[in-house]
């Protein structure tokens, strides 16, 4: 989750493609694309795995457009021959996560 927070925060798209679990991945990442958030932390609130799944749940902070914004989201992991990779997400409220 770190890592991945760390990707957003320098536009690593390559990477964040890379720990995107084929079921979920997009095609592509657009991040130049839109206005660039300034993140500005991550807090891991709790973590929990059971054999090759996990969940994360955490608050991303940042600035867009001048106004702060947190990312509260439950992220689910899978991990295939040794590597973690992202699946998905439920943000605040119980909506699925979009990530572009």
């Amino acid at each position: 989750m770190r890592s991945r927070y760390s990707a957003y925060v320098l536009g690593l798209e390559d990477y964040l493609l890379a720990t995107w679990h084929a079921s979920t991945r997009p095609a592509v990442l657009s991040l130049a694309a839109e206005p660039q958030p300034k993140w500005l932390g991550l807090e891991v609130k709790t973590r929990t795995q059971t054999g090759d799944t996990a969940t994360v749940e955490f608050v991303a902070r940042c600035k867009l457009g001048g106004r702060a914004q947190r990312m509260h989201e439950i992220s689910r992991f899978v991990r295939e021959d040794g590597c973690w990779y992202y699946v998905d997400g439920v943000l605040d409220g119980g909506v699925p996560a979009r990530k572009t």
